[in-house]
């Protein structure tokens, strides 16, 4: 390693990125294209970064397999940023493999954390704890423990446990002053601001009321009948039942619960679930199948009556029953969600993290659009979607989970 490699790569460690580039900005050899990548990718200029390093991985050699993995793994850190997801993980985990070969553990537990944050984004939360489970955050450098703590305390975050969560952010706050860098600091910082704002809103006699992650746990775990609407599914202490593909059937279980312990006309029902307001026979009939539907999926947490003029929910043992609202309204609470981290997201991204196809997706944000509520940059295939931070409570609930709330 000459002198000015090695010069700008102290400028690196310590966030002088400007003075990093200084060194190197001229040079064309693949350690100098992957130290500005690098520079690059930390400026924000993400596209550039990605096309220095993929030159830098192609200029090393066959016998410099250490480095061509180390700019797979930079690669994979820039795609992380600007959300480009839908990839194939197999180069990071080859990458991975290299680095562990060779001795090079700090590159290789960024390697893991990369591939857990991106399970974490779209949602695949036990494959995240599994790739999670084998770090241990206090061996590695100060600012990569930070990003492995950051990455336990959303998982937990995500999966209710908040104790857990206040732990992970407690060593992760202690790693990023001792890192020094003020981006990490900042970012545990809105992370423990997360379980002090409102999550969810408990609907209560026409009104309702604000609920912390803790709260929202906390009466998760009370044994009553949750009809939970940030989640779109029925839980009742152990029992968790989704619904978030069934669309028309939550919509009935929540109108139920909502009018619980009275019952709900057919017309109400009716205009509720099928968006009509002209109900005639063949409405009716498709009610009763529904009904005998929903009453299948909650065998042994509650069932469903008719009445004189419509249907009633009675739980079993003697249950309460609750309605969980998202702190936003809207059917595209989870998109809104995801775009309110303030990175720039494409359609697919999008796509592939809510479980949706592209084409519904597009729709979604054209509305959301028209409501101003999200904006565009780019055209075609360089279209990103951008929105506002979201003030006043956290997104948690909202973001799109393959995992019950067990």
């Amino acid at each position: 390693m000459d002198s000015l490699i090695a010069a700008s790569a102290r400028a690196l460690a310590a966030g002088d990125m400007l003075g990093a580039l200084k060194r190197v900005a001229l040079r064309e050899d693949p350690p100098a294209l992957a130290l500005r990548g690098i520079a690059m990718a930390q400026l924000g200029e993400h596209p550039r970064a990605r096309e220095l390093l993929r030159r830098a991985a192609r200029g090393f050699g066959a016998h410099e397999e250490l480095a061509r993995a180390r700019c797979v793994v930079a690669e994979a850190e820039v795609a992380l940023a600007m959300r480009d997801i839908g990839g194939s993980p197999r180069p990071l985990a080859a990458a991975t493999a290299t680095l562990e070969a060779r001795g090079d553990d700090t590159n290789a537990c960024q390697a893991r954390l990369i591939a857990a944050r991106r399970l974490l984004l779209l949602g695949r939360l036990e494959e995240a704890a599994a790739a999670l489970a084998g770090l241990d955050a206090r061996g590695l450098p100060p600012a990569l423990a930070a990003v492995a703590e950051l990455a336990a305390a959303e998982l937990s975050l995500r999966s209710l446990h908040t104790d857990a969560a206040r732990h992970a952010l407690a060593r992760a706050h202690e790693a990023a002053d001792r890192a020094g860098v003020p981006a990490l600091r900042a970012e545990v910082s809105e992370a423990q601001a997360a379980l002090d704002r409102p999550a969810a809103r408990r609907l209560i006699d026409g009104g309702e009321q604000a609920l912390r992650l803790d709260q929202v746990a906390a009466l998760l775990d009370s044994g009553a009948l949750v009809v939970d609407a940030c989640r779109r599914g029925l839980r009742a202490g152990d029992a968790w039942r989704p619904l978030a593909r069934r669309p028309l059937l939550f919509s009935l279980m929540h109108a139920l619960a909502a009018a619980w312990p009275g019952d709900v006309e057919r017309e109400a029902l009716i205009a509720q679930a099928f968006r009509t307001q002209r109900p005639d026979e063949t409405h009716r009939a498709r009610l009763r199948v529904e009904i005998g539907r929903l009453r299948a999926l909650v065998t042994g947490l509650a069932q469903i009556e008719a009445t004189a003029r419509g249907f009633v929910l009675r739980p079993q043992e003697g249950r309460d029953v609750v309605v969980l609202a998202p702190p936003i309204d809207g059917d595209q609470a989870s998109l809104v969600a995801l775009l309110s981290d303030g990175a720039a997201w494409s359609t697919s991204a999008l796509a592939l993290a809510v479980g949706a196809s592209q084409r519904t997706v597009q729709r979604a944000l054209v509305e959301l659009e028209a409501q101003g509520r999200v904006c565009s940059t780019g055209r075609a295939r360089a279209q990103r979607w951008l929105s506002p931070p979201l003030a006043g409570f956290t997104t948690i609930l909202l973001l799109p989970a393959a995992l019950s709330l067990e």
